[in-house]
C-alpha cells in the first residue's frame, strides 16, 4: 500500500473511531445486555417464565375494558412481546361522533407508535397474559428495557431537537454510518498485515503493543459480527431518513403507502356505518383457528377496526419462527359480519422480497435466530466489541505521549482519554448497582431506574475522573464490578429466595441464567483485577 492510501486509510479510521468511541461504547454495551432482555425482566419480577404457559387471551382484555369504556366503534392495536407472555394495548376513541369526540388529526405515527395516547378517552397499557394484570408503559418499565432502548440512545430523544426524527435515534444512526466508516477503513488499514499478525497476540510487552495487539486481533476477528451491527443498525435506526427519498420520488411523497408496501403499515380504514354487528365475533376463536393453521408461527400483532360495529375488520399478523422459515410473515384479514378472511398470506410459503430483507436485518441484528447460546455468541462478541474500542483510545493517548508534543496538548488528550475511559468502564458496575436496588425498591418504573441509573453513572465518572489516573480507574472499576456483580446473585435469594440452587431445582432458567451471567462476570472482573494490580504501571495526568 502506498503512503498516501495509508495517511487516508489511518486518519479516516482514527478521526471516526475517536468522534464516535464514548457513544459507540454506550450501543456496544448496553446492546450485549439487551440480548437477555426478557431474562432481564423476569429476574426483576422474581417470575420464570421458562416453563409457563400463557395463551393470549384477548377476549378477557376487551371485556375488562369493556367494564371501563363503552368500546363500541373504537379501534384496537395488540404488539405482542417477542415471548408471547404479554401484549402492548392500544385504544382509539370511539369513532361513534355520538360516543365520544374524535382524535384530534396529527402526523400519523407510520406504525410505530409506542406508547401514551394523549386523549383521556383512548389507552395504552402492558397487558400480562401469565397473571392478567395491566400496567401503564412507565409502570411495566424494567431495567431489560431501559439497556434495550439505551443500546439506541433513545433516553436523548428528551433533548428537544427534532430533524425529522428524534434526537436520540439520529444521533445513534450517525454513530453506525461513522462506525461503518472506521471499520472499513481499519479493515484496509490492516489487510498487508491481516495474514502474518491474525493471531499475533504479545502480552508480556510494553503496553502500547499489548493494547495494539489487542485492538488489531480483536479488531478483525470481529469484524463481521461488528459489520453485521454496523449496517442493521444504520437501517434500523434511521430507516425514515434512508426511505424518504423513495417517498417523495416513487409514491409521490405517499409515506403512508410506502410503509404500507414495506408492511410496517396496514391498510385498515372501514368507513363506520353506525350498525351494530349482529353477532358479536369471538376473537379468541379467530386466533386460535389461524394459529392452528399456522402451528410454526407466533402471534406479533392484532388489529381490530370499528369495534361492534358492522364494518368491523380484524387482522392478525405472525412470524415464522426461524426453525421453520428464516423469513416471512402471516397476515389474515376478516370482515367480522362475513365471518370469512378476505385476505390469507402464509408466514411460511408465501415470502416475499421484502420479508426476506427485514428479516435478514432484525435476525442478524437481535440473534433471535439460534436460542439462548447464540445470544451467548453475541453477548461475548458484544462486550469484545467495547474492548477494541478501549484499545483504540489507549493507542491513540500513548501514541501522543510523547516528549515532542507540547505539555498543554498532552494534558488535554490525557482528560478526553480520562473522561471517556471513566464513562466507560463505569457502566458495569453501575449496572450491577443498578440491579441490585432494584430488588430492595418497592416502586420501581420508568423515572426511578432513569434517576437511579444516571445519577449514580454521574457519581462514578465524577470519582474516577478525580483519581487522575487510568491504572486507578481500570483498578478500582474492576474492584467495584466484583463485588457489585457478585452482589447480584446473592440480593436475589435474599430479597425472593432465589437462590441459584433454587432456580436450578425449579427449571427457572432465565431467573437462573442472569445469576450465573453476573456471577461470571464478578470471576473474571477478579482475575483482571489481580493481573492489573501486579503488573500495571501508573498512568497520570502529567504534573
Amino acid at each position: 500500500m502506498d503512503q498516501r492510501k495509508y495517511n487516508i486509510y489511518f486518519h479516516t479510521h482514527t478521526i471516526s473511531g475517536i468522534v464516535i468511541a464514548a457513544l459507540l461504547y454506550v450501543i456496544f454495551f448496553a446492546g450485549s445486555f439487551s440480548f437477555f432482555k426478557d431474562d432481564i425482566a423476569a429476574w426483576q419480577k422474581g417470575k420464570s417464565l421458562s416453563n409457563v404457559e400463557s395463551p393470549a387471551d384477548f377476549n378477557y382484555i376487551l371485556d375488562s375494558m369493556g367494564t371501563k369504556y363503552n368500546l363500541q366503534g373504537r379501534n384496537f392495536d395488540f404488539y405482542l412481546l417477542r415471548q408471547g407472555h404479554g401484549t402492548y394495548v392500544n385504544m382509539s376513541v370511539s369513532q361513534d361522533t355520538t360516543i365520544s369526540k374524535p382524535e384530534p388529526k396529527t402526523e400519523k405515527s407510520k406504525g410505530r407508535k409506542r406508547r401514551g395516547a394523549k386523549n383521556e378517552d383512548s389507552a395504552y397499557f402492558l397487558h400480562s397474559f401469565v397473571d392478567k394484570t395491566q400496567s401503564s408503559y412507565d409502570e411495566g418499565y424494567d431495567i431489560g428495557e431501559f439497556l434495550y432502548r439505551l443500546h439506541f440512545l433513545a433516553p436523548l430523544n428528551q433533548i428537544p431537537i427534532r430533524l425529522g426524527t428524534p434526537f436520540g435515534y439520529l444521533l445513534a444512526g450517525i454513530v453506525s454510518f461513522l462506525f461503518l466508516f472506521a471499520l472499513i477503513t481499519g479493515l484496509f488499514l490492516h489487510w498487508d498485515k491481516i495474514k502474518n499478525n491474525f493471531f499475533l497476540f504479545r502480552p508480556w510487552s510494553k503496553w502500547k503493543t499489548v493494547w495494539t495487539d489487542m485492538h488489531t486481533v480483536l479488531g478483525v476477528i470481529g469484524f463481521p459480527f461488528q459489520l453485521i451491527f454496523a449496517i442493521t443498525g444504520v437501517v434500523l435506526i434511521v430507516n425514515y431518513v434512508l426511505i424518504s427519498p423513495f417517498s417523495k420520488l416513487i409514491y409521490n411523497g405517499d409515506q403512508d403507502k410506502l410503509y404500507q408496501e414495506l408492511q410496517y403499515n396496514r391498510a385498515m380504514e372501514p368507513t363506520y356505518s353506525y350498525q351494530p354487528l349482529a353477532k358479536k365475533l369471538d376473537v379468541n376463536a379467530f386466533v386460535n383457528h389461524w394459529m392452528n393453521e399456522w402451528p410454526e408461527s407466533d402471534i406479533s400483532r392484532l388489529y381490530i377496526r370499528n369495534f361492534g360495529d358492522k364494518s368491523m375488520e380484524i387482522a392478525l399478523e405472525t412470524k415464522p419462527k426461524p426453525s421453520a422459515s428464516f423469513a416471512g410473515s402471516g397476515y389474515v384479514l376478516m370482515k367480522a359480519a362475513e365471518a370469512k378472511p378476505s385476505s390469507v398470506k402464509s408466514p411460511t410459503t408465501d415470502a416475499t422480497y421484502v420479508d426476506w430483507v427485514k428479516s435478514l436485518v432484525y435476525h442478524l441484528h437481535f440473534g433471535d435466530f439460534g436460542g439462548r447460546t447464540l445470544r451467548i455468541v453475541y453477548f461475548v462478541l458484544g462486550l469484545l466489541g467495547c474492548v477494541v474500542i478501549i484499545s483504540g483510545i489507549m493507542i491513540w493517548l500513548v501514541a501522543r505521549e510523547k516528549p515532542n508534543i507540547p505539555a498543554y496538548k498532552r494534558k488535554f488528550n490525557f482528560w478526553a482519554a480520562n473522561l471517556f475511559i471513566s464513562m466507560s468502564l463505569g457502566m458495569l458496575p453501575v449496572t450491577a448497582f443498578t440491579f441490585i436496588v432494584i430488588k430492595f425498591s418497592a416502586v420501581v418504573n420508568q423515572s426511578f431506574i432513569y434517576s437511579l441509573y444516571f445519577y449514580s453513572w454521574l457519581v462514578m465518572i465524577i470519582y474516577l475522573l478525580i483519581l487522575r489516573d487510568l491504572t486507578k480507574v481500570n483498578k478500582h472499576t474492576l474492584f467495584l464490578s466484583t463485588i457489585l456483580c457478585l452482589a447480584v446473585p446473592i440480593v436475589n435469594g435474599i430479597t425472593t429466595n432465589l437462590w441459584i440452587w433454587n432456580t436450578f431445582q425449579t427449571k427457572s432458567y432465565d431467573i437462573l441464567f442472569i445469576d450465573l451471567l453476573f456471577t461470571t462476570m464478578s470471576i473474571l472482573c477478579a482475575f483482571a483485577f489481580f493481573k492489573v494490580k501486579k503488573q500495571a504501571k501508573s498512568f497520570k495526568i502529567l504534573k
